[in-house]
C-alpha cells in the first residue's frame, strides 16, 4: 500500500513516468483559467461537463487565487551559513549520519539520505556540525519545517554542540540521487 502511494505521488510530480497504457485515476480539473475581454481579467469557469460552484445563470467570479499552488514561488536559499573550519571527526561522522537517516520525507517513506536529498555532511572535532541539503520539490509542503527538523535530529546527537543547516535548490533533486535501497523499496528497478 505505501508503495502504491509513493509511486502515484512520484507520478504525479513526474519524478516517474506515467505507464502510457494505464488509465488515469485523476478526475479532470473542475475550474479553468480564462482570460476574459480586453481588460484581461481572469475569471473561474467550469470545465467541460462540470459545474464547480456555480449555479445555472451564474455568471462566473472574479479569480482570486490558484488553491492548488502551494508555493508559487520556491522558499529561499539559506543565507548567511558557513561551514565550520578545522579537523574532521570521523568518531561524530556516523552517529550524525544514523541520526539524518531518522530524519523521513513526509510524503515519500525513505528517509531523508536514502533519497538523495543530502548534498555535504561536514562535521568537525568540537561538534561543529554543517549539512547542506534540499528537498524533492521547491513547492514540498516542510519546505519551512524540514530544515527545523534536520537540525533538531543533528542536535541530539551526543557531542554535537554547533548545527548548521543550508538548504539549497541548486542543484534540483532528481530520482537519480536516491539510492539503490530507495529505489528498490519504492519499486523503481
Amino acid at each position: 500500500m505505501v508503495r502504491d502511494a509513493a509511486r502515484r505521488l512520484l507520478t504525479r510530480t513526474g519524478l516517474l513516468d506515467a505507464k502510457p497504457d494505464a488509465p488515469s485515476k485523476e478526475a479532470p480539473p473542475i475550474a479553468a483559467q480564462q482570460k476574459m475581454g480586453e481588460g484581461e481579467q481572469e475569471f473561474m469557469q467550469p470545465a467541460e461537463g462540470q459545474t464547480g460552484d456555480m449555479q445555472p445563470g451564474e455568471a462566473p467570479t472574479e479569480y482570486r487565487h490558484d488553491y492548488f499552488d502551494f508555493a508559487p514561488e520556491p522558499p529561499p536559499e539559506t543565507e548567511g551559513v558557513e561551514r565550520p573550519e578545522g579537523e574532521d571527526d570521523p568518531t561524530l561522522y556516523e552517529p550524525v549520519l544514523d541520526a539524518l537517516r531518522a530524519v523521513h520525507d513526509p510524503e515519500i517513506p525513505v528517509n531523508i539520505v536514502e533519497l538523495g536529498l543530502i548534498y555535504e555532511l561536514v562535521v568537525k572535532k568540537g561538534g561543529a556540525v554543517y549539512v547542506e541539503m534540499t528537498l524533492t520539490t521547491p513547492a514540498c509542503p516542510v519546505a519551512q519545517s524540514m530544515p527545523g527538523e534536520v537540525e533538531n535530529a543533528v542536535a541530539s546527537v551526543p557531542g554535537v554542540r554547533d548545527v548548521r543547516v543550508n538548504l539549497v535548490w541548486t542543484p534540483p533533486w532528481d530520482r537519480d540521487r536516491m539510492s539503490e535501497e530507495a529505489k528498490l523499496e519504492l519499486g523503481l528497478l
